[in-house]
């Protein structure tokens, strides 16, 4: 089931109209479709946002939170996390986390990060080094 966060309601709306009720249904719409959603309400670049989590929870086994975050980091991609460097996402990853939680939340630790990229290089078939 897709959990939107409450300014994302207009989308919750569409998505749950059209019968997108979960990440891997949302990943495999395309843009003529999303751009039908949009035409009933729903912001068109709020929806390929959501696609883009979406892709990233269903290629690389994220939760919703984790694609999330590295959205916001400029990661819409499994190619793009595939690239990254571990070492200068974890810094990333942890300013754009204590701006955006005041520290509420852990960032996620180095580990983490590198097997994000590990799976991203494996689904996008990148060789691991």
């Amino acid at each position: 089931m897709l959990r939107l966060p409450s300014h994302f309601s207009a989308e919750q709306s569409q998505l749950s109209q059209a019968g997108l009720h979960d990440w891997p249904a949302l990943a495999a719409q395309s843009d003529l479709e999303l751009r039908r959603l949009a035409r009933c309400g729903a912001s068109e670049q709020r929806l390929t946002k959501l696609r883009a989590q979406a892709r990233l929870i269903s290629e690389l086994g994220l939760a919703p939170e984790q694609a999330a975050l590295l959205l916001y980091a400029g990661i819409a991609s499994s190619a793009g996390l595939a690239e990254a460097s571990p070492q200068q996402l974890l810094r990333q990853l942890g300013r754009l986390q204590r701006s955006l939680t005041r520290s509420a939340v852990a960032p996620p630790d180095s580990s983490q990060v590198r097997a994000w990229i590990a799976a991203a290089r494996r689904a996008t078939g990148r060789p691991p080094n």
